[in-house]
């Protein structure tokens, strides 16, 4: 029987995403899901969970809104206003060759956002990543935090060390939701089909409705609504449980 992990990232982004995650974790077939604490909105979105079954993450941002640390004390990630450099910037920064970020930087931001975490959770992260950027210091000082406190540490798919939970082999699933037609169904029956039969499959979507914010400040935008409208389906539930699958959490893993 293969296992199936559909994980949604990005609790906290803007309180309409918040409340398409929420209604996915309460409707749909979400159970695992991405805290970013370091957003204003984190709050908003633990209250829309709270009482539900749902396994908590930390997804650590550091390329969109405010940082949690003193921007003076991790130059190499913000902008001279003291936000976060963008994705884009990470992106013309990967596609040269480069990565700008200081270990010492990316540590001492993931440290403050895991104090925040506890701060607003309550307990420890069931697992622990990163808002997926192209920086393998990034994920190197996701590492040293994840060490410090025994955490799940869970290192995307394009890191060097490749795909591992708590350092566990996983297979991650193709995404393709930044694609112009992107089928949220067809996407998820495609992946269900390729998923292992020997490792756990992670599938990671991004589930959210849409604001004046998340239209601001990200480039993943309608294709958000059309993941809660997949994940909220009876049909797509009772495909599912008609497939040879056994859906799990990372507290499985």
């Amino acid at each position: 029987m293969k296992r199936f992990l559909l994980r949604a990232d990005d609790l906290g982004y803007s309180e309409a995403v918040n409340c398409g995650i929420a209604k996915t974790v309460r409707d749909g077939l979400i159970r695992s899901v991405g805290l970013m604490p370091s957003m204003p909105a984190a709050r908003h979105g633990l209250q829309l969970l709270a009482g539900l079954d749902v396994c908590l993450g930390q997804h650590t941002d550091i390329c969109v809104g405010p940082p949690v640390s003193d921007p003076a004390a991790i130059p190499s990630l913000v902008e001279a206003d003291g936000m976060f450099k963008s994705s884009r910037t990470y992106r013309a920064a990967h596609a040269r060759g480069e990565d700008f970020v200081v270990l010492e930087d990316a540590v001492t931001e993931a440290e403050a956002q895991y104090q925040r975490y506890l701060d607003l959770v309550g307990e420890k992260p069931r697992y622990f990543g990163g808002h997926a950027v192209a920086s393998e210091t990034f994920f190197q000082a996701l590492r040293v935090v994840a060490e410090r406190h025994g955490l799940k540490n869970c290192p995307p798919s394009f890191a060097k060390a490749g795909p591992s939970v708590g350092g566990r082999p996983v297979r991650i699933c193709a995404m393709h939701s930044m694609d112009p037609d992107y089928d949220p169904v067809q996407s998820l029956k495609d992946a269900v089909a390729a998923a292992s039969d020997t490792l756990p499959n992670i599938y990671i979507c991004h589930p959210g409705y849409l604001d004046d914010f998340i239209l601001r400040s990200s480039s993943l935008t309608v294709n958000r609504t059309r993941e809660v409208e997949m994940l909220c389906s009876p049909d797509m539930r009772a495909w599912l449980a008609g497939q040879d699958l056994q859906l799990i959490t990372y507290d499985d893993l």
